[in-house]
């Protein structure tokens, strides 16, 4: 055995550790096929995740409120780094592949767009008015990953990190995941119908045990920190959640990601999937109800949501109009669409390149860009 062939067999002397339920990395399939250095593909995904130009925007893109003069405030990276850890503890415990579930979990929001959910919500309202298509984050991320990154060229992930970012979605609750296996093709079929309804990828099944994971860590990763957000800005009361919730998953952060981790562990150990108590369940159902009424629809006022509502719309057909009438001097072509490779720009409708490009942007970056067209309306 030469020395190369001893390091690699040292990355992988964990696995013989694993779960019958986990993923090994023998198991990677990438997009497209090519030779592997020293490390598993799953480890090599981790690293080209973290050094991609979208993870580095995670930085400044918001969780849940945007452009509040507190340095206490969780962005989009806090939430990223919380989703791994805690999934990385799941993972652990049920012996399943930590690699996998770090790259699913570091790129399960790479696409989210400036100002969170509403700045999501603003562009699907675009996207549905130009292509008669859908805008979701975590279609879009998979977009970016798989097509934009690298200069238009694609990471080429393999597809049980694409399919776990795609399946991420947090937002839809259950009491059990199950994975449901799927090849290269039935991948990139569920990616292209992402794009037709945003309702059918909310019911999609992760392909891997890591992935379903990750899935259940994005909700036990945002739904306590949002509440301390909350808290720290003044703009809440611990006190108010209902006795019913906090009896069962406690009242901190730190006391409900311990409640779910713990009843994650105990329920799904040895099993070929991840599952809740129904009392852990029904509390968190009904926290994030709780959440949503009480935090998220006041996360922005009504003039802040016109407001943002009219710049996004501004910056879509100024934009456009550029790419229209070829505008080269124009600041989509010097930062964005000059360092593109050709298949991109001949295979990409100027309408998909706006809201690739929009859907890239920090909160500062569209911010700053929406004051030039419409002014500044001061945020508090």
């Amino acid at each position: 055995m030469d020395i190369e062939d001893q390091i690699k067999n040292n990355f992988l002397i964990g696995e013989n550790h694993l779960s019958i339920y986990a993923t090994k990395s023998s198991d990677a399939i990438r997009l497209y096929s090519q030779e592997e250095d020293i490390r598993p593909p799953f480890f090599h995904d981790i690293d080209r995740i973290i050094h991609s130009l979208s993870y580095t925007r995670y930085i400044d893109k918001t969780q849940v409120y945007s452009f509040k003069e507190n340095d206490h405030i969780s962005k989009r990276m806090v939430h990223v780094q919380l989703v791994s850890k805690i999934a990385r503890t799941i993972g652990r415990a049920l012996r399943l592949n930590e690699d996998l579930i770090e790259a699913i979990a570091l790129g399960h929001d790479i696409g989210h767009t400036p100002l969170g959910h509403l700045g999501e919500s603003l562009l699907n309202d675009i996207t549905k008015r130009e292509l008669h298509e859908e805008f979701g984050h975590n279609i879009q991320s998979v977009r970016d990953l798989m097509i934009l990154e690298n200069e238009g060229k694609g990471l080429n992930l393999t597809i049980q990190v694409l399919d776990g970012i795609m399946c991420h979605n947090g937002e839809m609750l259950q009491p059990r995941y199950v994975p449901y296996p799927k090849d290269k093709k039935e991948f990139l079929r569920e990616y292209k119908m992402g794009y037709q309804s945003l309702k059918s990828v909310s019911q999609y099944a992760a392909m891997t045990l890591e992935g379903c994971v990750v899935r259940i860590s994005d909700i036990v990763g945002y739904i306590g920190r949002d509440i301390e957000d909350s808290i720290n800005l003044g703009l809440f009361d611990r006190n108010s959640i209902p006795l019913e919730i906090t009896k069962v998953l406690g009242k901190t952060n730190r006391q409900i990601v311990n409640t779910v981790i713990l009843d994650v562990i105990e329920h799904s150990i040895n099993k070929p999937y991840i599952e809740l108590s129904q009392d852990v369940y029904h509390a968190l159902l009904e926290l994030k109800k709780f959440n949503y009424k009480n935090i998220y629809i006041k996360s922005v006022t009504d003039s802040e949501r016109k407001y943002y509502e009219k710049g996004m719309n501004t910056l879509y057909q100024n934009y456009l109009d550029a790419i229209t009438n070829k505008k080269e001097d124009h600041l989509i072509y010097k930062i964005y669409l000059d360092y593109l490779d050709s298949n991109y720009l001949k295979n990409t409708s100027p309408e998909r390149m706006v809201i690739d490009f929009i859907s890239g942007m920090t909160d500062e970056m569209f911010l700053r860009e929406v004051s030039k067209y419409i002014g500044l309306q001061k945020v508090k």
